[in-house]
């Protein structure tokens, strides 16, 4: 059979931007001298402009945020310094100084694409045959800065989709302030980037177990200081201790709370590796030797200039778990898991090279040495450069794995390669045409021509496919899971 007669059907569904769903971010209008200057001229309100102010704001603003005369104060606390010590304020002008120094950020105002789809966690109260799904989507914003959102949905048993409406509130997590770390993960960590001298050394002495910010802080402190009362503090010590800081800040957690839905929750950069976004998140639901689950996603993390892939875990979408990848083989985009350990070791499905799909194996999901090349451009349609397009799949008949193919006019198509289910470094099929491609409603947006998707799901025989269009909105096909299998060329070596 040729990959043409593929019965691949798009639904009605689209999902695109709606620049009304904001966040609530901090606004850096200037140095500490320009926000000392804002806070004087706020000063000299009256208390009772000072309250029509606060009540003009929260009429026009408080239907579109969670809580917001909290963060309001929470904002305030943040640029107190600039306030007078001796100085006597009411709550109201706290609030009122806090809301000078916030700003709403429309996360998905240019695009809303690249989704995967994983089961929900909660599979209860549901029509016979259906499954529940929890969506996510790179949603990009003001300065093409990218974040993370969900939506949750259900496929019933027909296979048709209902994607649940989100509300218009958003709201980021809470970042945990007691994150503790394993000190000889760290160190690993450290070795991996090349951060071997004694001043790492002596840092690291000065850690039990375990520790937290605070406690690495005081020992990188402890060691600037005693240097300098030797010697004075070296340039490369200085620059070790940025970086040692810079791992620790990298690897945090976050918490929603929840009452807030799965759609109002946003996973936003916020380190320095992420400044200029979080892209491409392809979520997997992994089981574990024990029989349990947890959901890891790897993404791009970028800061203006260099990408580095990242890893995100969470057990329940409520508490997210940020961590670095390391060792050489850790690099590039495109890392994508397999949702089971393979012969005991962790396996993932990479690209090193910007051209061709890797395999490699780890037996710590944070650290990855080795890799091999698995699959290289070969039809029309991927001669520039061929990767995954989420983490494999396991069907009985092997590993399907979805792909992207770039060709001429640097079209993205989405294709699909079977591996050996036991030794995945074998390709045992693959599809010579794509299995999805821009058509005519879908090749206009962002980045012209684009199809792509960061992870489909198989329920009940089908094929489930939210795909990316022109790096501007998402929408949905299915396929029946025989006829791509059935559609397969057997890949010769």
């Amino acid at each position: 059979m040729n990959a043409t007669a593929i019965n691949v059907t798009r639904t009605n569904i689209v999902l695109t931007p709606d620049p009304s769903r904001v966040l609530l971010r901090p606004f850096f209008p200037g140095d500490a001298q320009r926000i000392g200057a804002i806070v004087a001229r706020i000063m000299t309100l009256t208390e009772e402009r000072v309250v029509s102010l606060l009540e003009e704001v929260a009429a026009e603003f408080s239907w579109r945020h969670w809580h917001i005369q909290e963060l309001f104060l929470e904002r305030f606390e943040q640029v107190s310094a600039a306030i007078p010590a001796n100085a006597a304020l009411s709550e109201k002008r706290r609030m009122l100084i806090g809301s000078y120094f916030l700003a709403e950020y429309s996360v998905e105002s240019a695009a809303l694409f690249n989704p995967s789809l994983v089961p929900h966690p909660d599979q209860s109260d549901l029509p016979p045959g259906a499954l529940r799904f929890v969506l996510s989507l790179r949603a990009t914003g003001e300065g093409h800065i990218s974040s993370i959102t969900f939506r949750t949905g259900i496929i019933h048993a027909d296979h048709r989709i209902e994607v649940v409406t989100p509300t218009g509130l958003l709201t980021e997590p809470r970042q945990i302030p007691n994150s503790r770390y394993e000190t000889p993960l760290f160190a690993r960590k450290l070795q991996e980037m090349g951060l071997v001298g004694g001043f790492t050394q002596r840092v690291t002495n000065h850690l039990g177990d375990c520790f937290g910010l605070q406690e690495l802080r005081a020992a990188i402190d402890a060691e600037l200081k005693q240097e300098g009362l030797a010697d004075g503090v070296l340039h490369d010590d200085q620059n070790a201790a940025q970086a040692i800081w810079t791992l620790a800040r990298s690897n945090y957690e976050v918490q929603f709370q929840p009452h807030q839905q799965l759609s109002e929750r946003v996973l936003f950069p916020a380190t320095p590796s992420q400044r200029n976004g979080i892209e491409d998140a392809r979520f997997v639901h992994f089981r574990n030797d024990d029989g349990s689950h947890t959901y890891y996603a790897t993404f791009t993390a970028f800061d203006g200039k260099a990408v580095m892939p990242e890893l995100v875990e969470t057990a329940d979408f409520l508490r997210f778990r940020f961590v670095t990848l390391n060792g050489p083989a850790a690099q590039n985009k495109g890392m994508a898991l397999f949702p089971r350990k393979i012969d005991g070791r962790y396996a993932m499905l990479s690209r090193q090279d910007n051209e061709s799909i890797y395999i490699m194996f780890s037996d710590n999901v944070h650290f990855w040495n080795e890799h091999k090349v698995l699959l290289q451009p070969r039809f029309s349609w991927e001669l520039v450069q061929l990767g995954n397009c989420g983490s494999p799949i396991e069907t009985d008949a092997g590993w399907l794995v979805l792909s992207h193919g770039v060709g001429p006019m640097r079209k993205y198509s989405i294709g699909a390669f079977l591996l050996d289910r036991d030794d995945p470094t074998k390709v045992i099929g693959r599809l010579r045409e794509p299995l999805l491609q821009p058509n005519q409603n879908e090749r206009e947006g962002y980045v012209p021509n684009v199809v792509y998707t960061c992870g489909a799901i198989l329920h009940n025989k089908e094929l489930i496919i939210p795909y990316g269009l022109a790096d501007r909105a998402t929408g949905f096909a299915t396929v029946p899971v025989d006829d791509v299998l059935a559609a397969m060329e057997t890949e010769v070596s």
